[in-house]
């Protein structure tokens, strides 16, 4: 009986079925809350082709419909800023022609960010970020144009639970990465200024200040004893204590060699004396 067995691509485009399945609800759910906050239909589609932003979308539309389009813009800035350091990490990921960058940069997510990193660097990273990029782009505008059309049938998501899928889905993308002691220690220190500054600071600046947990491997080298160079390790002073002990041995051979020598010498002149006489 022949078993089939699942390349790591096939795996891949599974995993990002799956996330892409959440992505047509909460982007249905996007397109519904648009229209019913009076943003016309060919507006909210562009803003999921052109901005395509996810959660601050959500958030621009709210303050769109307060009467705040400027705020809109600073809050939608300071949400995605997290993107900086992913177009860091993935720059090489994307290509190296300009047109291949400006649309990676477009494409970029945190769970296309997830699927890439989850692969080894080259090849296989940028075909990661690729298929994961282009297919969840698509899933989150095929939401919104089904939104914008069934209008207020499409609910909350986060009645359906959906608001927990992406957040379940990054952590599983990102366990194989937490085996290392390191990056365990750097990502719980984040998680935790994340959670503790989440009810006082506005959206998205807890996401910036998790970046701080970056400097814990800079501070546990700084706290680490520095060698002295003027003292010699273990290994050095036993190998100077050795040679020390040897020359000393050495010296005292050949002092009582010396004197003996010298006793035989003396000896041996009032015998030749006698004799000549």
């Amino acid at each position: 009986m022949r078993t089939a067995h699942r390349t790591p691509d096939s795996r891949m485009l599974r995993d990002v079925t799956a996330i892409g399945a959440a992505m047509v609800a909460v982007g249905a759910s996007f397109g519904a809350v648009a229209v019913a906050a009076g943003l016309p239909a060919w507006a909210t589609v562009a803003m999921s082709a052109v901005v395509y932003a996810g959660g601050a979308q959500f958030m621009a539309v709210g303050l769109v419909a307060a009467g705040s389009p400027f705020a809109a813009v600073l809050a939608g800035l300071l949400l995605n800023a997290r993107h900086l350091p992913f177009g860091l990490t993935l720059g090489d990921s994307l290509g190296r022609q300009r047109w291949r960058r400006l649309l990676g940069s477009h494409l970029m997510t945190d769970e296309a960010t997830a699927f890439a990193l989850a692969r080894p660097a080259g090849e296989a990273r940028s075909r990661a970020f690729w298929l994961a990029g282009t297919l969840l782009f698509l899933a989150w505008n095929a939401g919104t144009l089904l939104g914008v059309l069934a209008g207020g049938a499409v609910g909350d998501p986060a009645t359906l639970g959906l608001d927990a899928a992406f957040p379940a889905g990054l952590i599983a993308l990102l366990l194989p990465t937490l085996r290392d002691p390191e990056t365990r220690r750097v990502a719980l220190t984040g998680a935790g200024l994340a959670v503790l500054s989440t009810p006082v600071l506005p959206a998205g600046l807890p996401v910036l200040l998790a970046l701080g947990a970056l400097a814990v491997p800079a501070l546990r080298r700084h706290r680490r004893p520095a060698a002295d160079p003027a003292a010699d390790p273990p290994e050095t002073a036993a190998a100077s204590g050795t040679a020390a002990a040897s020359g000393t041995a050495g010296s005292s051979v050949r002092g009582r060699a010396g004197a003996g020598l010298r006793e035989a010498g003396s000896g041996s002149v009032p015998e030749t004396e006698e004799a000549s006489c």
